[in-house]
Formats: C-alpha cells, sequence, structure tokens
C-alpha cells in the first residue's frame, strides 16, 4: 500500500511538471526541492513548455530524468545485446481470423476491446480486391514517439524495440498524438479490465504469458514485441497464435526470420516479394515491413460473410 501511494504521489507531482512547466523553472524549483544548487552535466534533454514548445535544457535542471529516477528498470532499457528484432507480415496470408488479437490480447492481460493489434480492410482502387492489413506499433528506428515524451516514459532500445517504462508514464498522451500509426491505446481503467489483469498477472498456465506488465490506469499502453519472449528466444504471442503463418518475427543481424513453420532469409525474402513499410516517406524507419498481398492462399472474405459461413 505505500508503494501504491508512493507511485500515486509521484505521478502527480510529474505531472505538475510537464504540464504546468515545472521542468524549466530551473535552479530554483530545483534548490527548493534539494536545497542545493544542481551542478551542470552538459547533457542536453528536451523538455516540452507549458505552451507546448519543444527546448532544450541542461539535463540538471530536470529533477526527474531517467538517469537519476529509482523507478527506471535498467534491464528494460538496455535490450538484448546483439538482437535487432523485426516483423515482417504476408498480407496475401491475413485471413482476418483474430487469432493474432486474441492471443495478443491474452498474453497481456488486456479485455477488448483493447487492442494492440488492428486489422484493417484495405483496398487500393475499385478494380483490385480488398485484403486485410495488421497493423501494431512498428518499433521505429526514427520514432517520433519517444522525442515528445516529457518524462523519457518511452524510449528507443538497442534490440530495436521501442518500450514503455509504466510507472514513469504520466498520461500526457504525447506520444498518442505523434505517432502517424495510431498504434498507442490508454488505459481508462475499466473495472472489469483492473480485476483481470489482477488476477491474471502471475498466470503461468498459459505458455504464450508475457511477464511484462499491462499499462497502469491513467497510463499509455502499446504493442511490445512481446520484449520478455524475445529476450528468451521465444516468438511472440501473435506470431504464435496465427493460424496462417502471416506474421514472421526475427533478427535482422542474423538476416532471419520465422512463423514458427518455415524459417527464411529475412533480405532475400524481402527482395523477392517487394517487401515494404507503411508511410516510408515519413522517415521514421519501422521495423516492420509488409510482402504485398499477391499469390493469395484464399479469396477475400468480409467479417460479416465469414460469420454467415460459420452459422
Amino acid at each position: 500500500m505505500e508503494n501504491e501511494n508512493n507511485n500515486s504521489s509521484r505521478r502527480n507531482f510529474l505531472k505538475l511538471g510537464a504540464l504546468g512547466g515545472i521542468a524549466l523553472a530551473g535552479t530554483a524549483i530545483a534548490s527548493a526541492v534539494t536545497d542545493e544548487t544542481p551542478k551542470a552535466t552538459g547533457k542536453k534533454v528536451k523538455v516540452l513548455t507549458a505552451d507546448g514548445k519543444l527546448v532544450e535544457i541542461d539535463s540538471s535542471l530536470v529533477d526527474h530524468h531517467a538517469a537519476n529516477d529509482d523507478f527506471s528498470k535498467a534491464e528494460l532499457r538496455q535490450g538484448v545485446a546483439g538482437k535487432k528484432f523485426i516483423r515482417v507480415i504476408d498480407l496475401g496470408k491475413c485471413a482476418n481470423e483474430r487469432k493474432c488479437i486474441t492471443g495478443c490480447q491474452k498474453a497481456h492481460n488486456v479485455l477488448a476491446p483493447i487492442e494492440y493489434i488492428k486489422v484493417k480492410k484495405m483496398q487500393n482502387s475499385p478494380l483490385e480486391s480488398p485484403y486485410w492489413f495488421p497493423t501494431m506499433c512498428y518499433h521505429c528506428d526514427n520514432p517520433p514517439c519517444t522525442k515528445v515524451c516529457p518524462v523519457d516514459a518511452t524510449f528507443k532500445r538497442s534490440d530495436g524495440i521501442v518500450a514503455m517504462d509504466y510507472e514513469r508514464c504520466i498520461g500526457c498522451k504525447f506520444c498518442m498524438a505523434a505517432c502517424p500509426y495510431s498504434a498507442r491505446t490508454f488505459n481508462f481503467g475499466r473495472p472489469e479490465q483492473v480485476k483481470y489483469s489482477e488476477e491474471h498477472k502471475n498466470d503461468t498456465s498459459d505458455p504464450n504469458h508475457c511477464t511484462t506488465p499491462y499499462a497502469q490506469e491513467g497510463t499509455v499502453a502499446k504493442c511490445d514485441f512481446c520484449t520478455d519472449r524475445s529476450e528468451q528466444g521465444l516468438l511472440p504471442a501473435c506470431v504464435i497464435e496465427c493460424p496462417n503463418g502471416a506474421i514472421y518475427h526475427g533478427d535482422e543481424l542474423e538476416d532471419v526470420v520465422t512463423n514458427g513453420e518455415d524459417t527464411v532469409r529475412l533480405k532475400k525474402l524481402l527482395q523477392d516479394r517487394a517487401g515494404y513499410r507503411q508511410f516510408e516517406e515519413l522517415g521514421t524507419k519501422p521495423r516492420v515491413y509488409y510482402l504485398p498481398p499477391v499469390k493469395r492462399d484464399f479469396p477475400f472474405e468480409d467479417a460479416t460473410e465469414v460469420q454467415n459461413t460459420k452459422e
């Protein structure tokens, strides 16, 4: 109970700091808190002012910077040495059976309508056949979300994963606004979700269960490439649950990806199948590639058609 109170008090303080401009008050605020003048480190950090401007100041003036925060988990921020996790989605194999979505929800202890993976109906022109297009966090190498976070709660790891520190997040939603892929969700604290997460947080009966915690109430959550499973050399839940093998996951440095059945060379797969990334022109450098929906394994079926067939 004491830890929960400390976390709550800390989050309230950070909210005031980020949204009220405390981070830019400088030496006067730091002195009032610590009774001593902070020494300049020479390291510049970006913070947001109360009027929404992004400015650079010395890190010593930001009392809640990650380098001096007990709540920041060093192992969460480091990444797996010698790895660059990457994903390829074969649009010709996706039938929108939603197994990836439900598998992800179960692995992360979340209930509908929360979805880290969204499958959208796409059609490039009236003459072309529609197809299903799964989207998620793309773990960009140039992520706009990390640049706008005022408390360093979201960050880029050395292994390519864009991760979240839920104990640092203050729920300002700046990262949600900055993401061009609408990949993030907000935990509004629905009672049924809170209860479900608490009951299943230590569930070891499911082999696909992820130990990374679900976002606390009032914070932002997203796909994390099943961070803990990736660290153990295991495939993410969505890859395992997809019945058609549409999702490939692997290591860019090893030049290999697998959908659990087929293991292929990453570069050859992308070159042979004309792989591409969504919104390439934005310069975000996503770590999720798509293979065009050619040589389809089955004809396109809308969700309503599938439901009627089953009935």
